[in-house]
């Protein structure tokens, strides 16, 4: 309740009609029976409309993680509700495979890299040796493109399997080791033809020198070339081994909340397979549904407040960050958004909030209960109190001289005041007219026998209780 509503209450009082009232002396001595009344003090005050809407609350960043490789579950390094740092290792697939298969490459590399230093070193070659070499290397290349084009077709051919089982699977249709054969298979293919075409250039690069060193003697470097060619090819299944090895570690992408885990050690994570969830609730987002015909009062930078079920008492203040342009699929409403800092993790993904949006305010303006309005066809009007007329030959009127003490009965006439309406809320009422100035007592009951000049019966006032709410 605020400052207005509890000036207006303390000042409310009902009286009752005494059995004394028709005896001598009594206000209803000559005419009917006083009317008792609660009345309250007009006040001046502020007064604003608000919109309410629904909300939901939505973490900053929300991110399922998986891993681009396949395999068994090594190690989960952390379970729902764990804080987490972005680059922090969350969880580890069983690469041993990988480094198997690394071992090995770096091996080759070794040897290819020996090979490249013995083709250096080798000694001056005569012409014969050189014609005999272009001979050779003319037939390297084409042999080498030879099986650049076979390579070629068998990789589209492995994609064009590989693309439909990766439908299939999805439907059913095909097993997931089908599916894993066929990546594979499409991965062979890939590095087949890149070890071809490397090998055509290592090729041309031959033929090359060969016609270089035509008619003279000199080193065969096109030896050499192949020797490099050779090299690279290793040395790029080295790095990507690397690269795959690396896919195997689930690093955070950034700080956050762990809020689900989906996979447990010893589980198989196929490519992509769900294993983790992390939000970020430190900052949350509070996306709230926006009618088209509240549209207007809600736009970036508009002062909010909110309250939720699931923190009883606690109201929290923020203002909208953005508004959609386009309205929610199938509906008139727009997705406003506020940013909201969460420092004590009070609000969480998923919860339904009320938002508050003022609609119109005026300030220091003239405010009564609504209970006080009185809408007719002739338009708004209030009653308030005044004395009674005095009776003929000057005597103050029965009933009307001050009360003996706290609690007594007041007797007062009842008028009718024009006014005119302004803002309303469920329990206040702005009204404006110069017979209503603040302080002004009006009448809040409206019994059927009420008229204007109407006797009532009222307390007497509380101390206090006119003062003007600030």
């Amino acid at each position: 309740m605020g400052p207005i509503e509890r000036a207006i209450c303390v000042a409310t009082a009902t009286a009752l009609v005494l059995a004394g009232c028709g005896k001598s002396g009594g206000a209803g001595r000559n005419g009917p029976p006083p009317i008792a009344v609660n009345v309250a003090q007009a006040q001046r005050g502020d007064i604003a409309t608000y919109i309410t809407l629904d909300g939901q609350i939505a973490p900053m960043q929300q991110s399922t993680l998986s891993t681009p490789q396949s395999g068994t579950l090594a190690a989960v390094y952390v379970t729902e509700g764990t804080r987490v740092t972005r680059g922090q290792l969350l969880a580890k697939i069983d690469d041993s495979a990988l480094r198997a298969q690394l071992q090995q490459a770096e091996g080759q590399v070794a040897q290819a890299q020996a090979a490249l230093q013995g083709q250096t070193l080798q000694n001056p070659i005569t012409n014969q040796t050189v014609n005999s070499a272009v001979t050779t290397a003319v037939q390297t290349l084409s042999a080498a493109r030879n099986t650049l084009v076979s390579d070629e077709a068998a990789e589209a051919n492995a994609k064009l399997v590989y693309n439909q089982n990766r439908e299939l699977i999805a439907q059913g249709y095909v097993s997931q080791t089908a599916a894993e054969q066929s990546r594979s298979a499409y991965v062979a293919a890939q590095q087949a033809t890149a070890n071809a075409r490397t090998q055509v250039t290592a090729a041309q690069a031959a033929l090359e020198t060969a016609r270089r060193n035509l008619g003279q003697t000199g080193i065969q470097t096109q030896t050499v070339a192949g020797a490099k060619g050779t090299l690279q090819s290793q040395q790029g299944q080295v790095k990507l081994l690397q690269t795959e090895i690396a896919q195997t570690s689930l690093l955070a992408p950034f700080d956050g909340v762990i809020t689900q885990r989906l996979l447990d050690p010893g589980a198989f994570a196929g490519p992509n397979a769900p294993i983790l969830q992390v939000s970020q609730i430190d900052t949350v987002y509070v996306n709230v549904n926006v009618p088209d015909e509240n549209l207007g009062f809600v736009r970036k930078g508009t002062p909010v407040t909110f309250t939720t079920s699931s923190a009883p008492g606690k109201t929290f203040a923020g203002s909208v960050y953005d508004v959609n342009a386009t309205p929610t699929t199938g509906t008139l409403s727009y997705r406003a958004r506020l940013v909201q800092s969460n420092p004590d993790d009070t609000l969480r993904g998923g919860m339904l909030v009320t938002v508050q949006v003022q609609r119109e305010r005026h300030n220091n303006t003239i405010i009564v209960p609504r209970t006080a309005i009185i809408d007719s066809e002739n338009g708004a009007s209030v009653f308030t109190v005044v004395d009674l007329p005095a009776p003929p030959g000057g005597a103050p009127a029965a009933g009307g001289a001050a009360p003996g003490g706290p609690g007594q009965p007041v007797y007062k006439q009842a008028k009718a005041v024009p006014v005119q309406l302004g803002l309303q809320t469920d329990t206040l009422a702005e009204i404006h007219s110069p017979d209503v100035p603040a302080g002004t007592s009006v009448i809040t009951t409206r019994p059927d026998a009420l008229q204007d000049k109407s006797t009532v019966a009222m307390s007497a006032p509380v101390q206090g209780a006119g003062q003007t709410a600030r």
